[in-house]
């Protein structure tokens, strides 16, 4: 994330960490293991109309080989089972959107520096 804030003009390491101390939610937050090893996190939290995606992270050198597809095909299963919206965040210009895209979040609105996404149940192609 640090280098899509940064081409933004966004980095300032403290406000990074406060917002993460402010917004996580421990109970809702998965640890992501690959080949035994520590790869990231992700969080799947409550919220009135559906569920919020947040704090995706994947180790930089893991991106782009299929576990961030693996990971939201797992979390979004139930989730589609549920019959819920799933809402999430990402920065103008990462290439996560992409990853999101495929899987079926389309832009609610944006702004200079976010694109607020929304995937209906059942989005995407789950198999891909």
């Amino acid at each position: 994330m640090r280098p899509d804030l940064e081409r933004l003009g966004r980095f300032d390491e403290h406000r990074v960490r406060q917002r993460l101390r402010d917004s996580l939610s421990p109970q809702h937050t998965s640890v992501i293991v690959a080949d035994g090893a520590f790869a990231g996190c992700v969080t799947v939290r409550p919220a009135e109309d559906g569920r919020w995606l947040e704090h995706f992270h994947l180790a930089p050198g893991l991106q782009g080989r299929g576990l961030g597809s693996a990971v939201l095909r797992t979390l979004l299963k139930p989730i589609d089972a549920d019959g819920v919206l799933v809402r999430l965040n990402v920065l103008q210009g990462s290439a996560a959107r992409r990853l999101y895209e495929r899987h079926g979040f389309t832009v609610e609105v944006q702004d200079a520096v976010d694109a607020y996404m929304v995937r209906r149940p059942g989005a995407g192609a789950l198999g891909t």
